[in-house]
């Protein structure tokens, strides 16, 4: 049987309801949130989705899909950190410190001891916090206080992290419909449903080869990831991660309400970008940049992304990186903004006026008959093998919907991409 590296379903460009610019556990009453180009993925090696997500595409769970910014109500710009030089503000090292300080030495509930003549609580000594150590690098703030990097100190709390696949667990469900319950307002969820959107995976896992054996917390193959922020014994946080060539990619990130006023959310983003840091001076030199997921300026509750420097976003037409601080005005002036070329720039989005159906998100034409040439397809064959064809010696381009389809994601991927991607129907 042939081994087929990377194997997708083609899907319709199409639109859904958003989730951005609704109340909290709403979406918006019609479908406003548009799809240039999506796709099942069956399997994929780490290298192809690190060149769709430099595209503009992203995964949920295995469905893939890149938003359309010309027409969507919420135009999603993909960002990048680069973690080569980011240096944590002020802010940030405070938030570090907050959390490293509660591990080590506890809070003022911590402070209560039981009188057992009177069964009430009375404090301990009022002893002032220490002070932690001088901020020297954020590799050795991160894990300050994690329970594998103490030596003789025995913190207050035991706090760990775990990386591992991605995989189910009932705790890790548990905590899942409690953020979603708690945090986004949403009642409606399930085990079935939390396979699909964060545990299964198209990526392939594949190894990392490190100049030198790299430290046993980090990670030694490409593809999803879960990591476990576990306190006293008890799953209080989890990141999706996608680690691949180039990047650590933040899928998605869940905490337990209960320690939100540890700020969980931003303090992941630092350990992430650590994680960058870490991977490339152990001997990984390609990986260089935390990718954020999508920035939506005309969302407010995700600008936040902006406060880690320095960050680019990729230009929905050439897909160069262009600097963050270079973006904004004109994000502030545009709704859908150009950043190569600020003339093709639109304050209103698509503009029904323009004559533009036969060419790309790009600018570029839409593949002809022709284009097709080098696209592969997967066929079974007599003897109940998969193998794949050139498309142009099967029937399914007789099939109009099918030749769309495929249209539709060569646009969105681009050919050097859709080369290296076998695809497959349901016929």
């Amino acid at each position: 049987m042939e081994a087929i590296a990377n194997i997708a379903i083609p899907g319709d460009a199409g639109a859904t309801t958003c989730g951005y610019c609704s109340p909290p556990g709403q979406r918006s009453q019609y479908a406003t949130s548009y799809h240039a180009a999506t796709l099942e993925a069956l399997k994929l090696s780490c290298g192809v989705y690190q060149g769709m997500i430099n595209r503009g595409w992203r995964r949920s769970g295995t469905y893939c899909y890149k938003p359309d910014l010309k027409v969507s109500c919420c135009p999603q710009y993909t960002i990048k950190l680069d973690g080569t030089v980011f240096n944590p503000s002020a802010k940030q090292r405070k938030l570090l410190n907050r959390w490293n300080r509660y591990v080590l030495q506890g809070d003022a509930e911590d402070a209560m001891v039981v009188n057992s003549s009177t069964g009430g609580s009375e404090p301990k000594s009022k002893s002032k916090p220490k002070k932690g150590p001088p901020f020297t690098s954020l590799a050795t703030t991160i894990h300050e206080s994690e329970i594998s990097f103490q030596a003789e100190v025995e913190p207050t709390h035991r706090f760990e992290t775990i990386l591992e696949p991605s995989s189910y667990t009932p705790q890790k469900f548990a905590l899942y419909q409690k953020y979603q319950t708690d945090i986004h307002h949403d009642t409606k969820n399930s085990s079935q449903g939390f396979k699909r959107f964060l545990v299964d995976s198209p990526l392939t896992a594949e190894p990392i080869n490190y100049t030198s054996p790299p430290p046993k917390h980090l990670p030694l193959n490409y593809g999803s990831h879960h990591q476990l922020y576990m306190l006293d014994g008890k799953l209080i946080a989890m990141a999706v991660l996608d680690i691949l060539p180039n990047c650590v990619s933040s899928v998605y990130f869940m905490y337990d309400k209960a320690w939100e006023r540890f700020s969980l959310g931003k303090l992941s983003a630092l350990r992430e970008v650590s994680l960058v840091r870490e991977m490339r001076e152990a001997g990984a030199p390609e990986m260089t940049s935390l990718y954020m997921g999508f920035y939506i300026y005309s969302c407010q509750k995700m600008r936040y992304k902006g406060e880690y420097s320095p960050s680019y976003l990729v230009d929905p037409e050439t897909y160069e990186w262009f600097p963050l601080e270079f973006c904004i005005p004109l994000l502030e002036k545009y709704r859908y903004a150009c950043f190569s070329q600020p003339s093709h720039s639109t304050e209103n989005g698509h503009d029904d006026d323009d004559d533009d159906d036969d060419l790309s998100d790009d600018g570029s034409p839409q593949p002809e008959l022709e284009d097709f040439s080098d696209i592969k397809v997967i066929v079974r064959t007599e003897a109940g093998d998969f193998i794949t064809k050139p498309i142009h010696d099967t029937r399914y381009l007789s099939l109009g919907e099918i030749g769309q389809q495929v249209s539709t994601c060569i646009r969105g991927l681009g050919r050097p991409l859709a080369k290296e991607i076998a695809f497959g129907f349901y016929v």
